[in-house]
């Protein structure tokens, strides 16, 4: 063991000084390497890296070259000694380093605290200034601007502070240089000009972002297309570029009106498309009935009425039943066409019900012309119902003729040439149309008058009817060659017709009837009791077969009509007892689904079409006119709602509680349902016209208030710079403080948001601030007012000291004394007169003592601990009433200090140290 420690202190004995464990002997030797040689260089590197920070200063003090000492310094970052040195090297104040090698070796520098130190302690401008260029934090460039010694490197510090919070701290704090406090506020106006823009900017795009959107979910009307491009043209307008999210929200938008003007133009093209199909049904409407019209007049004004033309009647009159159901299931038509369509119907069936009243007394018109009863002919015709308005029959006229020839003659009289040729002449058209029946009695009557009947004079005539007889026979005897074959197939056909058993028995009853027709067609030519007999038997067959098939058929037709009664009762009950406020599109729909239900329920027995039609069509014309008259009322509801808008227009009440109104106006008007179709749209475009201009007087009064409240913000905000500038170095500025608060409160109230709050949190702060320098002001100012008078209390001390020791002092003068502490010197010149006991004078004493030690917010000592409480207690009650301020109280305590006497010496020297230490703990004011 002894061996070992005297083999440590021979190592330590023997080894050389710069590794001696002492750290002062290393330090000693550092100071006397040599940094040119090079062991000695290196083991000057050693020693910088020592633990000992004595040891490394003295070894980086003998080491001039900067460039190894900064590779270091990425390692020892956390060296001071390293940064030190480096610091007089670079900065110049040690060394001989020429500038531009310092400049070049600063402008690769990444160290931050190194780069600042050299701003500030650089022996050159150019220095300080490449080392600033290297600093990017913000916080740093501000001390840079405010405390360097440099003019140009504050200025060139502050020019590159450019956020609001540094332009702020660096108004606010550079008042060694108020060029730069000035180019900080100058720069933090312009960029709160330029974010003040850039806000209005956005705030416009986003209102008017707004507006389009409002646009895309509103309804269409006339001025949306106009509205909806004017809105496009003032978004391209816009200088700041939209966000993302504001580019979609607006090609959104977009899409929403451009599909709304896509729906819009096609429901006007199908409108268009409806309104031409209606014009286009009352059109063909209104040309069916004037061509049923004309028929019935010329067939009022022709000479005869033929089958032919009752034929032709019939078949027009179905055409027009048939196309005017149609139409009318489309389209209702209008009253005065439906009284022309009932008319000319009325007018049809007086025709055709007179013709089929003509079928009774037809044969015996016949046969009293061919037995030349004249007689019976008259009895016949004058029991005929045929109306006096209606051109005649070929067979009434003729029968008529017969009664004429034979009320102007004799029958038993030869006829006149004139007479017989005009006989001949009507039997010559008549067997040139084919008219094989009346041609036939017609040459029987004739053949019957002409019997006897001789002479030159007739000659003509009788050879001429022996020629039409012959044409007679002729035509005879051709239909019996036609007709023959005919009745012949016909009576086949329908025999294999009643043996068919493939067909079904809507197409056997059609063929059937075909047949039949074909057969009555041929009248009497070639007929046969055989071949008719034949006939009557095959279709008796079919009628016993279809006979099931009919009577289902009939049984679903009476159903039909029987479901179409129904219908038409229950339309009948409805519009017997309509409701006043019925919904006109409910009525649309029930007039629809009845249309329906009409076509649904078909065919119907044939009997009663026509009448069911009838009855249908005129409770549908009913129910549209219901439906116009609840249409109309509707419109009349809405031009109530347009001029209740047009009032809100004139209206004095708030904008608000117009558009309010105009809302609720808004859904009156979607509650009362459609006017009629053309009317709709007008009064929506005038109602829409009218909201529209509240809307946008509330726009208008809404841009008024942001207006409003953005000069509201920029006066308070130019209030708040203004005061956050100011800093009040008298008790007496406290004026200045009030006008501004007075000027903010007209201020108020400030619109809601982020920005007001932040301006309120922002001026409560600044108000506090300058509300308790001020109050820190008045109590400097009472302490300063107090030291003013030390020589008065001097005066008393000396006068109270003569009066404890037994003399009689005259009483201090004070002339420049008022109020209060004219009172309070007073007070005590009396209190030497009085000699109050010691005792009481050495607690009033403490007292004010303790009292100012409280308002200067020092300690008190653990004897003084229950009367700072008692003061405490007592400034509590007192200030139940009004609270005092510290200047006030700082005044009272000085006035009773003042007051206090006579005060002994000892007394006095033992207290007045504590007193002037808390008078200056008062007298400090906190930085503005």
């Amino acid at each position: 063991m002894s061996g070992w420690i005297a083999s440590g202190w021979l190592r330590r004995w023997l080894a050389p000084r710069w590794q001696h464990p002492d750290p002062e002997i290393r330090r000693q030797a550092a100071l006397k390497l040599e940094p040119g040689k090079t062991s000695e260089r290196q083991q000057l590197e050693r020693l910088a890296r020592d633990p000992a920070p004595s040891v490394r200063q003295a070894a980086l003090s003998r080491l001039d070259a900067p460039g190894p000492l900064l590779a270091w310094l990425s390692t020892e970052a956390a060296c001071p000694e390293l940064r030190h040195r480096l610091l007089e090297l670079l900065s110049g104040r040690d060394g001989d380093l020429p500038l531009t090698e310092r400049l070049t070796l600063v402008e690769g520098l990444e160290d931050t605290d190194l780069l600042e130190a050299l701003a500030f302690e650089g022996d050159n401008q150019q220095l300080r200034l490449t080392a600033l260029a290297r600093i990017d934090d913000e916080s740093r460039l501000i001390r840079q601007a405010c405390d360097n010694g440099i003019a140009g490197v504050r200025r060139a510090a502050a020019e590159r502070v450019t956020s609001e919070a540094g332009l702020t701290r660096l108004a606010r704090e550079a008042r060694r240089d108020k060029q730069v406090a000035r180019q900080a506020r100058k720069a933090l106006a312009e960029r709160r000009a330029s974010e003040s823009q850039a806000q209005e900017a956005l705030a416009a795009r986003e209102r008017l972002l707004e507006t389009i959107e409002q646009q895309a979910q509103s309804p269409w009307e006339p001025l949306f297309g106009g509205r909806f491009r004017h809105l496009q043209r003032e978004w391209e307008a816009l200088q700041a570029p939209p966000s993302k999210a504001q580019e979609l929200r607006y090609q959104e938008a977009c899409l929403r009106c451009r599909k709304t003007l896509s729906d819009h133009e096609a429901r006007h093209q199908a409108h268009q498309a409806a309104t031409q199909r209606q014009a286009d049904a009352d059109q063909a409407r209104r040309d069916l009935v004037e061509a049923l019209e004309e028929s019935l007049s010329a067939l009022q004004n022709s000479d005869l009425l033929t089958a032919q033309d009752i034929a032709s009647l019939q078949s027009q009159k179905r055409l027009l039943a048939t196309r005017w159901q149609a139409l009318s299931d489309q389209h209702a038509p209008d009253a005065e066409l439906r009284h022309r369509y009932d008319q000319v119907l009325s007018d049809y069936d007086t025709i055709t019900q007179a013709w089929e009243a003509l079928r009774e007394p037809a044969e015996a018109i016949e046969q009293a012309l061919s037995q030349a009863d004249s007689a019976a002919l008259a009895e016949v015709l004058a029991d005929c119902p045929w109306p006096d308005h209606l051109p005649p029959t070929p067979l009434l006229q003729r029968a008529r003729a017969t009664l004429e020839r034979t009320d102007t003659a004799d029958a038993s009289l030869p006829p006149s040439s004139a007479w017989l040729d005009k006989e001949l002449d009507e039997l010559q058209q008549l067997l040139e149309r084919g008219a094989f029946k009346g041609a036939s009695r017609l040459h029987q009557s004739l053949r019957h008058r002409l019997e006897g009947v001789t002479g030159e004079a007739y000659a003509p005539a009788l050879a001429r009817f022996r020629r039409l007889g012959a044409q007679l026979a002729e035509l005879r005897d051709w239909r019996g060659f036609v007709a023959g074959p005919k009745r012949d197939q016909l009576c086949q056909a329908i025999e294999a017709l009643a043996e068919e058993t493939q067909l079904g028995d809507r197409e056997l009853d059609h063929q059937h009837r075909r047949l039949v027709k074909e057969w009555k067609e041929l009248g009497s030519a070639a007929a046969t009791r055989e071949l008719a007999e034949r006939f009557r038997a095959a279709s008796d067959r079919i009628h016993e077969r279809l006979g099931p098939w009919k009577a289902a058929r009939q049984a679903e037709r009476q159903r039909n009509l029987e479901a179409r009664e129904a219908l038409c009762e229950q339309l009948e009950a409805l519009l017997a007892h309509p409701d006043p406020a019925a919904d006109p599109d409910a009525l649309r729909e029930i007039r629809d689904r009845a249309r329906e239900q009409w076509r649904h329920h078909s065919p119907v027995p044939r009997e009663q079409a026509e009448s069911i039609g009838r009855r249908f069509g005129r409770v549908r014309h009913d129910l549209q006119g219901l439906i116009d008259r609840r249409a109309q009322e509707i419109a009349s509801a809405k031009r109530e709602v347009i001029d209740a808008a047009r009032a809100l227009l004139d209206d004095a009440a708030p904008i608000d509680r117009r558009t309010a109104e105009a809302k609720r106006l808004q859904q009156r008007w979607r509650s009362l349902g459609r006017a009629p179709k053309g009317e709709e749209q007008m009064l929506w475009r005038e109602f829409r016209g009218l909201c529209d201009q509240l809307f946008a007087h509330r726009e208008a009064e809404r841009d008024d208030r942001a207006r409003r409240a953005k000069t509201h913000l920029d006066s308070m905000q130019a209030l708040i710079d203004r005061l956050d500038g100011w800093h009040p170095q008298a008790s007496s500025d406290a004026a200045t403080l009030d006008q501004a608060i007075a000027e903010a409160e007209a201020l108020e109230p400030l619109p809601p948001g982020r920005r007001s709050e932040g301006m309120r949190r922002r001026w409560s702060g600044i108000v506090r601030a300058r509300r308790e320098r001020l109050l820190r002001l008045a109590v400097s100012e009472e302490v300063a007012r107090w030291q003013a008078l030390r020589p008065l209390l001097d005066a008393h001390l000396m006068a109270d000291a003569a009066a404890l020791a037994g003399e009689s002092p005259p009483p201090v003068p004070a002339e420049s004394l008022e109020g209060d502490m004219h009172q309070a010197h007073q007070r005590r010149n009396a209190a030497r007169r009085q000699s109050p006991p010691p005792q009481e004078i050495e607690e009033q004493l403490i007292r004010l003592r303790v009292h100012l030690a409280l308002l200067a917010g020092e300690p008190v000592g653990q004897q003084d601990e229950p009367l700072r409480l008692a003061i405490q207690v007592e400034r509590l009650n007192e200030g139940l009433g009004r609270e005092l301020s510290r200047a006030e109280e700082v005044h009272i305590v000085l006035r009773e200090l003042l007051a206090t006497g006579p005060i002994p010496a000892e007394l006095w020297q033992r207290e007045v140290h504590d007193l002037d230490t808390l008078l200056a703990r008062l007298l400090h004011l906190p930085p503005p």
